[in-house]
């Protein structure tokens, strides 16, 4: 069974102009001339082009408008912690996706966790010209972007530290976190390991939050000797899985902030006799290949992608936050029970 987030929403096929010709009566010209602003459209027209885009909730494609007009093709600057990393590469594949619909070129930066390159990477494309900018923050602060206000960018994943009224598309992480934590306090788990990187980053924030928030529902105490922060590297997580296990009381379970974590944890289980339960925070291939499966919160990246997109071709005065909804996937992993330990008498 696959426990879905309850705001999850299917989404359809995107109305056209011509679907917003047919609903208000009038000839596809007419519809071009409103949605672009031309002059000399009678105000009757105007209106009932206008409620039918409101029925229908179109949107104009920027990129192709921009062609129209003869200016150069539409360029989206990307800028990545790190490609190699699958969530990243999946993020990539889907806004170049996205961005092909609205016949928009992207350009990739990946800054590798320093966020001078993280800087660097987008004063150059500034430099160069692009257009508007989707980027995954790092945990520095950004305030320094605002130097580049006429440069539209969208943020993913993460709020950027020092720019909060941006425009945002988060991942629902205080939900995830909290729902994992969940899953494991339900099959039977008191001593539940947090392992994650960078509190200072927003979504690994909330994913700890979620965590703590579950703990603390269940009655159960946040004991600090079973959180791991700071660690990005899988050989790291596996010591410190290793050493976490080694504890004269060590952890029963454990959840992974993201896919690095729970790959991690793989690692450090290869050559230990224990079973403990873990659920990831991020799927990534072959994880239901493992035996057991791994069980793990995921989100459709594909969604996450498109509504950067839409954001950047939909600019707005007012900061935007959307948030994606993320789902807990069971395969094995996370519901293992807790050993079972005799008590001496």
């Amino acid at each position: 069974m696959t426990v879905r987030h309850p705001g999850e929403v299917m989404g359809s096929r995107k109305p056209t102009m011509a679907d917003v010709a047919r609903h208000a009566g009038v000839s596809l010209k007419t519809v071009s001339r409103v949605v672009n602003q031309e002059p000399h459209v009678r105000a009757s027209l105007q209106a009932r082009v206008q409620a039918a885009i409101s029925a229908l909730g179109y949107r104009r494609n920027e990129a192709a408008a921009r062609l129209a007009r003869g200016a150069t093709m539409l360029t989206l600057g990307l800028v990545m912690e790190n490609i190699s990393n699958e969530f990243y590469s999946r993020l990539a594949a889907a806004v170049e996706a996205a961005a092909a619909e609205h016949e928009a070129l992207v350009v990739f930066g990946s800054y590798e966790e320093s966020s001078d390159k993280e800087r660097m990477l987008i004063e150059s494309m500034y430099a160069r010209g692009v257009d508007c900018l989707i980027v995954v923050p790092s945990a520095a602060d950004h305030a320094w972007l605002a130097e580049h206000a006429s440069l539209t960018t969208v943020f993913v994943d993460r709020v950027p530290p020092g720019l909060e009224a941006a425009d945002v598309v988060l991942l629902d992480d205080v939900w995830g976190g909290r729902t994992a934590t969940e899953h494991l306090l339900s099959h039977g788990h008191r001593r539940i390991a947090l392992i994650s990187d960078d509190d200072g980053v927003s979504s690994v924030h909330d994913r700890a939050t979620g965590y703590r928030t579950a703990l603390a529902a269940a009655g159960v105490a946040a004991e600090e000797e079973l959180v791991v922060h700071g660690v990005f590297d899988p050989r790291r997580v596996a010591y410190e899985v290793a050493r976490l296990l080694d504890l004269p009381s060590p952890p029963t379970a454990l959840f992974a902030t993201n896919n690095r974590a729970a790959i991690g944890i793989l690692h450090a289980l290869r050559e230990r006799p224990e079973r403990p339960a873990y659920v990831g925070f991020d799927d990534f291939a072959l994880a239901d290949v493992f035996n057991p499966g791994v069980t793990v919160v995921r989100y459709d990246t594909a969604r996450l992608a498109r509504s950067a997109v839409d954001l950047l071709l939909n600019p707005s005065r007012a900061a935007r936050r959307m948030k994606v909804p993320v789902e807990l996937v069971p395969r094995g992993s996370g519901e293992l029970p807790p050993p079972f330990r005799p008590t001496m008498g």
